[in-house]
């Protein structure tokens, strides 16, 4: 009996021994993570630093336009008449001058075989008045009716030969030209399109500017564009003129830009998203994950150090632009001030926080 009671309180000490044990263990472990050094409160949320540093802002207009080509003209016939031919394909690049399609013409031929006869019944006339009149035997008055006559029957001609040439329509300009549905046969009537012809060598892209800017921006400031089909990549144009008048109802005026467009990526129609950069400017800056919003104000969690550890102090900032990845930083904070850079909806005003040490010496590097 009395061996029993000895393994019974034996394992009852055994037991106490073990369970003081752990409970040392987990004081220590939590003292050696998150106490700092010399004793004081212990613990504290890990987090990222980040640090406010001066960076470069752009001032920036940003407006969509809808991009032109230099010149644009849908090709239509002044009367109606039948096509006879067709003299281009779809998307040919033409010359200007170029003829496009051929209207029947059957009145103006036969008023050029006219006109010719004509010209050479006057040119026969002249031709024996003057050797008359070079022998004396006709009056000059005669000869000079016949040079008349010749020269009245040559502008016929030419009457005739223009009216003929109106029957071809040409190119008026050097461009592209676009889908058509004529074919020969087809009857074409007066305003309706033939084929449309752009000139997309320069484009040109118009879009409101403010009147505030006109003052800062004039023409041949350099611009950017980017456009859907492309993603971000950009083109670079350049003011070409801004309108002499502001729109009384948007307070705004007409810029014209122009963008070279070699290879024709840009097509008319296409929407693009101008960027008029105004200048640079140095300002405070953060990251953008430093930086949380609420409502119409912003703020940033500011890592302060005191005796008794960092703790994480929140702090109202007047945000401004932002780009790339990087918050304007207009009042709150100061250049050199070290915030916490992520994690921002875990942490407790005034609560305890720790930095990684590895990360806590990139920080005082930078």
């Amino acid at each position: 009996m009395i061996k029993r009671h000895f393994f019974l309180i034996a394992a009852a000490v055994l037991l106490g021994l073990m369970v003081l044990a752990a409970v040392l263990k987990v004081a220590f472990a939590d003292d050696d993570a998150g106490g700092p050094p010399g004793g004081g409160r212990r613990g504290g949320q890990q987090v990222s630093e980040a640090t406010v540093s001066q960076r470069s802002f752009s001032d920036q207009i940003r407006v969509l336009g809808v991009a032109r080509g230099q010149r644009s003209v849908n090709i239509t016939s002044s009367t109606t008449e039948l096509i006879t031919r067709v003299l281009f394909t779809d998307g040919q690049t033409v010359s200007a001058g170029a003829p496009l399609v051929e209207l029947q013409a059957r009145e103006e031929d036969a008023d050029i075989i006219e006109a010719r006869a004509n010209v050479a019944q006057a040119q026969r006339e002249y031709d024996r008045y003057k050797a008359l009149a070079d022998r004396g035997v006709a009056p000059q008055v005669l000869l000079e009716q016949a040079e008349t006559a010749l020269e009245t029957a040559r502008a016929s001609l030419q009457a005739a030969q223009a009216r003929r040439g109106d029957r071809v329509i040409r190119a008026p300009f050097a461009g592209t030209l676009g889908l058509t549905t004529v074919t020969p046969g087809t009857l074409i009537n007066p305003g309706a399109v033939i084929a449309t012809l752009d000139d997309t060598s320069t484009i040109r892209v118009d879009f409101p500017l403010p009147e505030r800017y006109l003052d800062v921006l004039k023409a041949g400031a350099p611009i950017t564009a980017t456009a859907d089909a492309y993603g971000e990549t950009p083109f670079q144009g350049r003011i070409a003129l801004i309108d002499t008048r502001v729109n009384e109802t948007t307070r705004a005026a007409t810029a014209r830009a122009q963008f070279p467009n070699p290879g024709g990526r840009i097509r008319p129609g296409m929407l693009l998203r101008v960027v008029v950069q105004q200048g640079q400017r140095q300002a405070p800056a953060a990251p953008e994950s430093a930086v949380q919003y609420e409502g119409a104000g912003a703020f940033v969690y500011r890592i302060a150090a005191g005796a008794e550890g960092s703790t994480a102090q929140r702090v109202e900032i007047v945000a401004g632009a932002v780009e790339n990845g990087f918050v304007e930083i207009l009042s709150g904070v100061d250049v050199g001030d070290r915030i916490v850079g992520s994690g921002l909806n875990r942490i407790q005003p005034g609560a305890p926080v720790s930095v990684p040490r590895a990360q806590g010496q990139r920080a005082a590097a930078r």
